[in-house]
């Protein structure tokens, strides 16, 4: 089996003889056993960073200017379901392991007017307010014409995303292991 030629700046084909050129970010941690996990890799960091670039200008388009796309995760997620929520919970959904990054979004969020708390007992619960409330339709409605005209809304495209959103969140916990690993190798 011909060895994967791999590059930076030019898209997967087949050469003329016969070799499969890889799109990844960084050659030298390509791996013989899965040498697309490279590929996916890279169109993960592509990914985060378009999907993280929409959100803050969805939201400056809904009206809220200089926020992070933390920022617009934290409130959205408070926003779901309309229910009080905790840091930790916040952090633990979001799967973002340093609270204070967490904290410092509500913090904004609180001074902007789009996210309130209230402390009961040693515990603190957040909530989206009203304007928080119609911040996040308008995000929505951005969304809705400036997104989803770019998808046919049929049946086999939206199993093609849930295979998607399963195969992200199954890679997760790979990563998340890994992590885990990694921090108590001791290398």
């Amino acid at each position: 089996m011909a060895k994967p030629r791999l590059t930076s700046s030019s898209p997967a084909s087949t050469t003329a003889n016969g070799e499969t050129s890889r799109i990844v970010s960084s050659e030298h941690l390509v791996s013989e056993k899965a040498p697309e996990l490279s590929e996916l890799e890279f169109g993960l960091i592509l990914a985060w960073h378009a999907f993280a670039r929409w959100m803050i200008r969805c939201m400056s388009a809904a009206g809220v200017k200089d926020v992070t796309a933390t920022d617009v995760l934290v409130l959205h997620h408070v926003a779901h379901r309309d229910q009080e929520k905790k840091l930790a919970d916040i952090c633990f959904v979001l799967n973002i392991e340093d609270t204070h990054v967490v904290s410092y979004s509500l913090k904004k969020l609180m001074g902007i007017g789009l996210v309130q708390s209230v402390k009961r007992g040693k515990e603190v619960f957040f909530s989206i307010t009203a304007e928080g409330q119609r911040v996040c339709l308008a995000y929505r409605d951005v969304r809705e014409s400036c997104l989803m005209p770019g998808f046919s809304g049929t049946e086999e495209e939206n199993a093609r995303l849930g295979d998607v959103a399963r195969l992200l969140r199954t890679l997760s916990g790979r990563y998340d292991q890994a992590a885990r690993a990694a921090s108590t190798a001791g290398l």
